[in-house]
C-alpha cells in the first residue's frame, strides 16, 4: 500500500500548479489527492472540539482529535504543494485545510463569475480576418466555446455553429 501512494503522490505531483486562474477545473483535480487518502473530510467537517474545561478528555477523544489534526496537516499540505509559489506564500498562514478551502473558493469563484461575462463578449465580439487562416480562428472560438463548458455555460449547438458561420470572414 505504501509504495502505490508513494507512487501516486509522485505522479500527481506532476500535475499543473494552481496559478489563479480556472479555478474550477484545478478545484476538481485537486480534490482527488485527498479523497484518495481518506483525509478530503477536513474539508467539510471542522475540528473535533475538546471538552469543557474541568471534564476529562477519553483517550478516543484524544485519538479522534490527533486524527483530524494529522489528516488536516495532510490534506492542506497537499492543497498548497499544487500551488504557484506567489499563491503558496499567500495562502500558506491559513489555520486549516477548511479554511484554506474556503478562502480559494470564495475568492476565485466569485472571479469565475466575472470572467464568464468576459467569455461570452469574447465569443459574441470575435471577428475572424480575412490575413490570417480560417482554421486557426475557428480553432480560437472552439476554444472560447470549450470554456463556456468549463465554466458549465450552455449554449445551444445550433446557435453556436451560426454564429460561427456567420463570424466568417467575406473570402
Amino acid at each position: 500500500m505504501g509504495d502505490s501512494i508513494r507512487e501516486m503522490t509522485t505522479k500527481f505531483a506532476k500535475l499543473e500548479k494552481f496559478e489563479g486562474v480556472d479555478f474550477r477545473c484545478w478545484k476538481k483535480k485537486m480534490h482527488f489527492m485527498p479523497t484518495t487518502l481518506k483525509v478530503a473530510y477536513a474539508l467539510t467537517t471542522p475540528r473535533p472540539a475538546k471538552p469543557a474545561e474541568g471534564v476529562a478528555e477519553t483517550a478516543e477523544e484524544t485519538r479522534r482529535i490527533q486524527k483530524w489534526d494529522n489528516d488536516d496537516y495532510i490534506c492542506k499540505g497537499h492543497i498548497l504543494n499544487d500551488m504557484s509559489d506567489a499563491l503558496f506564500d499567500i495562502h500558506s498562514e491559513a489555520l486549516c485545510a477548511k479554511e484554506l478551502w474556503d478562502t480559494l473558493e470564495l475568492k476565485y469563484i466569485t472571479e469565475d463569475a466575472s470572467s464568464k461575462k468576459f467569455l461570452v463578449s469574447d465569443f459574441n465580439n470575435y471577428k475572424m480576418e480575412d490575413s490570417r487562416s480560417v482554421t486557426e480562428q475557428y480553432n480560437e472560438l472552439l476554444g472560447i466555446y470549450g470554456q463556456f463548458k468549463l465554466h458549465c455555460m450552455n449554449m445551444d449547438e445550433s446557435i453556436a455553429v451560426s454564429t460561427i458561420i456567420d463570424k466568417l470572414p467575406p473570402s
